[in-house]
């Protein structure tokens, strides 16, 4: 039936079209393989194999994977946040009216992570494995890894990318952070894409779920 109403939904529209669909996490990676879309709209509890393995074997065996949206019935689900750990644009409520469901495959099908800030934050703060948490005083303050309870990557940012990724955190688009920064566009696709490499990140949602778990944004509700 969910499957039937987003198919309505989006079929209605004449820059999308809708090229397959699939009941089961097994269905869905050949699936995807076979038809190579541009965007995916996975659902993170299916039967066989759920969306966080799928997503996971979507992104490793394809060359040019498309960009997967997780649909979820509960925004607080350790589901939704593995599935944004393991590579996923973002996710949509399968409440989310059709005006919300259009517009989230037309951001991710042109590259944009589809990010809630206040989401993902209270997703960091109840499933972030704490990885980076600072440990007991009983040495010296740094360590070769980095400050206690800092990753590694956060010292190799300039000012400029931390200050960048800070406010990729808070959903601003480039255009936006350009107007905020007081930088032309270039520039803050290149500090964006040095913020993705320093993060190892695939795109701006994990560049975000990196820095709550490497201890560079705090982890609170």
């Amino acid at each position: 039936m969910v499957r039937t109403a987003l198919r309505v939904i989006l079929e209605a529209e004449p820059d999308l079209e809708v090229v397959g669909e699939a009941g089961s996490g097994a269905e869905v990676v050949p699936l995807v393989r076979s038809l190579a879309p541009d965007v995916v709209l996975m659902d993170v509890r299916m039967p066989e194999i759920d969306g966080i393995r799928a997503t996971e074997r979507i992104l490793a065996t394809m060359a040019a994977p498309p960009r997967i949206v997780v649909v979820t019935t509960f925004e607080n689900d350790s589901y939704v946040y593995e599935a944004l750990r393991a590579g996923a644009a973002g996710f949509l409520l399968k409440r989310a009216d059709p005006d919300e469901l259009i517009g989230a495959v037309r951001l991710v099908g042109r590259g944009d992570s589809l990010l809630f800030p206040a989401a993902v934050r209270s997703l960091a703060a109840l499933y972030a494995p704490a990885a980076y948490a600072p440990a007991p005083h009983s040495g010296p303050p740094h360590s070769a890894a980095g400050p206690l309870g800092v990753a590694p990557w956060v010292a190799r940012l300039t000012d400029r990318e931390a200050d960048v990724l800070r406010l990729i955190a808070t959903g601003l688009s480039n255009h936006e952070m350009s107007e905020h920064l007081g930088v032309g566009p270039q520039t803050i696709k290149t500090h964006v894409a040095a913020v993705l490499a320093k993060t190892g990140s695939r795109d701006r949602t994990q560049a975000v779920i990196a820095a709550y778990e490497g201890g560079f944004l705090m982890r609170k509700h």
